[in-house]
């Protein structure tokens, strides 16, 4: 009996986009993209957007889309938006999700609700007073990359990053600061990825360290105190499941000894040479063409579609 050869699924990879973390979009797209290509059943565009319509997208010859942007358009919502108008299938969470994830203060309100451990907080606008004692952490509500992150010990310091940060942000949140072990667990499709512990060399897990040094250890699946892991994978999965985030997420937390407190959940993590995710999931057995493209196979089965069963585009 004779086999007719599967249709290849045409697969769009999205990267770019208006945000801050442009170079990290497009580090990470050129990666998915590359990864795809190795495998025989995809065949791979590649495109660098903007803000795009639903019309723009439409007029991409894709199965499905693989939008692999970071910061408040690319991961926060609004560019989930557009691709839902559009029908199509795509990787990663939906609008809702998305939003629930960027907003660091309704991540916050998502991890009270679910008595998730997490650090004190408070919203800040540019009138609202401050009532987080010293040492706090101030950073803007809706980006990533740790972009606009200040550490303050007194009230000077607290004024100059407000000042700084509300010339381009509205809304910030500050948090009490906790020092201790810097933890991420990735997930992908409702499993937890082997625990990563994060030691930069500078002190400070900011921009540099995670993009543009190459110092920064990375240590899989380290000695911890007992149960400790359990509890971290415990609550990754509970912020996953509250914000209904769907395919490949990373929840970071801080232990400080006593707590592990979950510091947030990005709903579109990186896929660059230093990303975490790609990283756990080696470690696990699951090269980068294996994770690409078992997100790509959820997204269409999610969509009722198989890989013989695509859209009018193949």
């Amino acid at each position: 009996m004779m086999h007719r050869p599967k249709t290849p699924i045409q697969v769009a990879v999205l990267m770019g986009g208006p945000d801050p973390e442009w170079e990290v979009s497009m580090a990470s797209g050129g990666r998915v993209a590359g990864a795809l290509r190795e495998d025989p059943d995809f065949v791979v565009s590649e495109h660098k957007i903007d803000r795009p319509e639903p019309a723009d997208l439409l007029t991409m010859e894709a199965d499905v889309i693989f939008p692999v942007l970071h910061g408040p358009f690319g991961e926060g919502g609004p560019l989930q938006k557009r691709l839902e108008a559009t029908g199509l299938p795509f990787v990663g969470s939906d609008s809702r999700a998305s939003s629930l994830g960027m907003d660091k203060c309704e991540t916050k309100r998502c991890c009270l609700e679910s008595e998730i451990p997490t650090l004190d907080w408070a919203e800040l606008q540019e009138s609202t007073p401050c009532t987080i004692p010293f040492p706090l952490v101030v950073k803007p509500v809706d980006e990533g990359s740790s972009i606009g992150v200040r550490i303050c010990r007194d009230d000077s310091e607290l004024k100059e990053a407000r000042r700084t940060l509300h010339s381009s942000h509205e809304r910030l949140m500050v948090e009490r600061f906790a020092a201790g072990r810097e933890l991420t667990v990735g997930i992908v499709s409702e499993k937890t990825l082997p625990l990563i512990e994060i030691v930069p060399k500078t002190g400070s897990y900011d921009y540099e360290a995670k993009y543009e040094r190459d110092d920064t250890d990375y240590v899989l699946e380290p000695e911890l105190p007992a149960g400790l892991q359990e509890r971290c994978n415990r609550h990754a999965l509970t912020l996953w499941r509250a914000i209904g985030a769907r395919d490949v997420a990373r929840v970071d937390f801080i232990f400080d000894g006593e707590e592990c407190w979950v510091l947030e959940i990005n709903t579109m993590p990186g896929f660059t040479e230093h990303s975490l995710v790609p990283m756990a999931a080696k470690y696990d057995g699951m090269d980068m063409t294996a994770l690409c493209g078992s997100l790509v196979r959820a997204a269409l089965q999610r969509h009722g579609r198989s890989e013989r069963n695509t859209s009018a585009h193949s």
